[in-house]
């Protein structure tokens, strides 16, 4: 199992990968911030993701919010359906800047 670690998390989330785009979430700009709230007094630790889509209307939300759960299972002291929150945001808004270099190669910009 993989420890729970603000580093282990974005590590899982590069395996969520964009279905249309074949590109991982994280390379696309997608996740805004991962925060890890660390083990305390007795309480489980639980992570929140705040991230974006390529538009509010973007009929693979419901989808992403699974992908996501799904890529960090097996992380240690994590259950994935209790642990973690994701908040959907699109403020700011995605633009294609906030890919990663390489994944602007990939997708020829």
């Amino acid at each position: 199992m993989t420890p729970i670690t603000t580093d282990s998390i974005w590590t899982g989330l590069k395996k969520v990968i964009d279905p249309e785009l074949n590109i991982n979430i994280v390379d696309l700009g997608l996740v805004y911030k991962v925060e890890l709230f660390p083990e305390d007094k007795g309480v489980k630790p639980w992570v929140v993701i705040t991230m974006t889509l390529t538009s509010p209307g973007c009929p693979m939300a419901a989808v992403f919010d699974r992908m996501t759960k799904d890529a960090l299972w097996g992380t240690e002291g994590l259950d994935v359906d209790k642990d973690i929150k994701i908040n959907l945001t699109f403020d700011p808004p995605w633009v294609s800047d906030m890919m990663s270099e390489e994944a602007k190669a990939e997708l020829g910009l």
